[in-house]
Parts: C-alpha cells; sequence; structure tokens
C-alpha cells in the first residue's frame, strides 16, 4: 500500500515561494517517476511537474522558470519549490506517480496565493 503525506503549503503574497514536500511510503520509491498535481477550485486535477528516477524533470508550461521538482530517493520524499507565485498557482496540491498512478491519493496541501 502506498502512501502520499504532502506538507508545505500556506497562504503567500503574489511573488512569494513555498517549498512543498511530499513523503511516499510502501513502494520501491527510486524506480518510480514522480509527479506533483494540483486542483484548483472547479477544475480537473492537473500534472504540474514530474522528475524520472534519473533526475530529469519536466514542467508544464505554466510553471516553467518558476517551480523546480526534486527528490530524496534516501528520504523517499519528492520536493516542489515554487516562486514568483501567482494567484493563478492557488490549488490543493498533491503527489503521486507520474505514471503509474495510485488510486488512493493523500490529503494535499492547500496553496493560497493573495494579496
Amino acid at each position: 500500500q502506498v502512501q502520499f503525506v504532502e506538507s508545505g503549503g500556506g497562504l503567500v503574497q503574489p511573488g512569494g515561494s513555498l517549498r512543498l514536500s511530499c513523503q511516499v511510503s510502501g513502494s520501491a520509491f527510486t524506480a518510480y517517476a514522480m509527479g506533483w498535481y494540483r486542483q484548483a477550485p472547479g477544475k480537473q486535477r492537473e500534472l504540474v511537474a514530474r522528475i524520472f528516477s534519473s533526475g530529469s524533470t519536466y514542467y508544464i508550461d505554466s510553471v516553467k522558470g518558476r517551480f523546480t521538482i526534486s527528490r530524496d530517493n534516501a528520504k523517499k520524499t519528492v520536493y516542489l519549490q515554487m516562486n514568483s507565485l501567482i494567484p493563478e498557482d492557488t490549488a490543493v496540491y498533491y503527489c503521486n506517480g507520474a505514471f503509474i498512478i495510485q488510486a488512493d491519493w493523500g490529503q494535499g496541501t492547500q496553496v493560497t496565493v493573495s494579496s
């Protein structure tokens, strides 16, 4: 049973930064590509960034140059550094596999960008 525990969200002003963490348990973490997703009110959940086991990364266009995904295999943790935040980044952020998506999502962490 794979479990995800996300943390690090909060309320931040436009232009601010947050660092999200996702602790993964119950899986061969190092073998899997991992992803950060977000779901804004009234919208579908979308993939924001993914990181392969090799360390290579992918970002959606709207966060390129502002967000950085990373992973610590020893700690089985995935991070999302978010800089230059804008109101459109407001959402609940989740992590999960990037391609092999587990049915049970974590509780997510709320990010609110507002002045």
